[in-house]
């Protein structure tokens, strides 16, 4: 089937009582059994809910997996991926990903006996030499948030199945519709729904997938062990959300293509984060592993002043956490999604006080334009 045909109907039959259409919400915590020692296959909503598994197996058929997991949050499911590593054993992450990552990985995870890596995932070879004998994981995001860095999946794949080390992506803002890891070679991927699957910035939730048995039996375990699990409300607004994935994408990558091309000659834009764009280092990577450049890009303003000003002046784009919504969204990493990350950490990145993100929603693309054009000329 085509994407668009899955991501409608994958997990979505009509509901077998009532042959109604959309999955009903299955409010419930806990189910009758027919009689002491017989179960009707549904026990408990920790465990079981029709609601979460319609998103679940709509999520595995989208990722191409073979089986996907719903999380209360995107870092309740990067959690679960890191549950699967164990005390003295080692990760390799990108070093410019969410800040939400990496607070979970410096500040709780090393806690318990967690040894951590952060270098250029950009860079194979890199990733090789920084791989030893007790590396379980390698972590990446591609792009990276907010810096828009691209990792080469396939020979990521490649490496990682040769060492023996486990690959998970964060593919939060491509999504499936754009890319999809596991078939480069990955062996797990993850999501935070929240985003881009939701795309309605009205509920909160995390997804994983992988494309191996063993692994997500352990997962399956996990989930259910640590409960961190989504209420069937928030997994009925994600399927609600993924219905229109396809159509949303389209938009938001035609409005970001033109956002971009306005502000790549803006006299006040430094630099700009953009791999849509043909003098991007990795436009060509990205035209590999990737169907489609969406809507996240970056901007450096040059100064803390000057990020101020244009996130004070804007009107249409929202000042705010978060993206992947409708509506345009924009930010200040070092202040907001990364205010943990050391800033000579940053610094070394090329990750400025002056970096703006900007999640570009699926507005008419004028007005955003128009917005930016006002707010940067008080820059």
């Amino acid at each position: 089937m085509g994407f668009s045909t899955d991501a409608i109907h994958a997990g979505n039959a009509p509901e077998p009582r009532t042959g109604a259409v959309s999955v009903p919400i299955f409010q419930t915590s806990t189910y009758a059994q027919p009689e002491l020692g017989k179960s009707s296959g549904f026990e408990y909503a920790r465990t079981h809910n029709p609601t979460r598994f319609a998103l679940e197996e709509n999520i595995a058929v989208l990722e191409k997996g073979v089986k996907g997991y719903a999380f209360s949050s995107g870092m309740a499911a990067i959690s679960a991926i890191l549950s699967l590593v164990k005390q003295g054993e080692h990760v390799v992450a990108s070093h410019n990903m969410y800040g939400g990552t990496y607070r979970l990985f410096e500040y709780v995870l090393k806690n318990y006996g967690l040894t951590f890596t952060y270098g250029d995932t950009s860079d194979t070879a890199s990733v090789e030499r920084a791989l030893t004998p007790q590396t379980r994981l390698l972590f990446v995001e591609t792009p990276t948030n907010p810096m828009m860095v691209l990792s080469d999946l396939k020979a990521l794949g490649e490496l990682c199945r040769s060492r023996g080390v486990w690959l998970a992506v964060d593919n939060t803002f491509m999504t499936p519709y754009y890319q999809r890891p596991l078939e480069l070679g990955a062996h797990l991927v993850t999501h935070s729904t929240t985003k881009y699957l939701n795309g309605h910035s009205d509920m909160i939730g995390g997804l994983v997938v992988t494309s191996e048995k063993d692994l997500a039996e352990k997962l399956g375990f996990i989930q259910n062990a640590v409960g961190a699990v989504p209420g069937p409300m928030d997994c009925f607004l994600a399927l609600r959300g993924i219905k229109t994935l396809a159509v949303r994408m389209d938009r938001h990558s035609l409005n970001g293509a033109r956002v971009a091309d306005f502000l790549k000659s803006h006299p006040k834009v430094k630099k700009l984060y953009y791999p849509g764009l043909s003098d991007h280092p990795q436009h060509d990577l990205a035209r590999r592993q990737m169907s489609g450049f969406g809507g996240m890009m970056a901007i450096d303003t040059g100064s803390l002043e000057a990020g101020r000003t244009l996130l004070n002046r804007v009107r249409l784009f929202t000042l705010a956490e978060s993206l992947g919504g409708v509506e345009s969204l924009i930010s200040h990493p070092a202040s907001m999604t990364h205010a943990l990350v050391p800033r000579e950490e940053r610094i070394k990145w090329g990750f400025t006080d002056g970096l703006v993100r900007l999640s570009v929603g699926i507005e008419d693309v004028e007005d955003l334009v128009a917005d930016l054009d006002q707010a940067l000329s008080g820059v």
